[in-house]
């Protein structure tokens, strides 16, 4: 039982470091979901689920896998409405592999600044971390052509939705299952934006992932220690 409060405590801490829209968080769910893991509540993310008997502190190396990436949902066909240069199956192609190699820069540079290691192999002190990254919406992509480029102007870079699933990598089994939403904020006024712009923004929403995951760790592993 000791565990299960270590752990639920530990989620507490990890979750209320990410800010979050509460409205969208605090929708009615299970108290169960149909894979046995509990709501933890009272988080400042929207939905987390975890394995109550599961200590996080027993973790020393991460295998980060990773992120998969999906558009939200009639993106290509809201963006190429009124633009003149369309957006091509190649121009979501060349974002979503931005966007995977964006977040394992991003986590990786908070997990190692940590002081953990990273590995690409189970085993009984391995944390394998499953991201992916959901309904992504890019509002002024940087379209690029051998032709020509094309530029385009917003108030907001846009927004993203993270689920990500943490499993024990030597069994196999799910411990933890989280969903967050990030949206850039309205600034009030249009900004042009390149591929630069759009990179920085996007690492700026997922930084306070990186960081929740990377406080939840420090405190698991401070919980098991204390509790020798």
């Amino acid at each position: 039982m000791r565990s299960s409060k270590i752990l639920f405590a530990i989620l507490t801490v990890m979750f209320a470091l990410a800010t979050s829209s509460s409205a969208w968080a605090k929708k009615s769910l299970p108290a169960v979901n149909d894979e046995g893991m509990e709501l933890v509540k009272d988080t400042k993310l929207a939905t987390v689920y975890a394995d109550p008997g599961a200590n996080l502190g027993i973790y020393k190396r991460i295998w980060l896998e990773d992120a998969t990436v999906a558009f939200k949902k009639n993106w290509k066909r809201d963006q190429n409405r009124s633009r003149p240069l369309k957006v091509l199956d190649e121009d979501m192609e060349r974002i979503k592999a931005e966007m995977a190699t964006l977040f394992r820069e991003v986590f990786t540079e908070e997990l190692l600044d940590g002081g953990y290691e990273l590995v690409e192999e189970a085993g009984d002190d391995v944390l394998r971390v499953k991201p992916a990254i959901i309904d992504l919406d890019v509002i002024a992509p940087d379209i690029q052509r051998t032709a020509g480029r094309e530029y385009g102007y917003s108030e907001s870079a846009g927004e993203m939705t993270l689920n990500l699933e943490l499993f024990d990598s030597a069994t196999g089994d799910k411990i933890v299952k989280a969903t967050d939403r990030k949206r850039d904020y309205r600034r009030g006024y249009v900004e042009w934006r390149t591929s630069v712009s759009n990179r920085a923004d996007a690492r700026r929403l997922m930084r306070p992932w990186a960081k929740a995951l990377r406080s939840t760790l420090d405190e698991a592993r401070s919980a098991t220690t204390d509790a020798k």
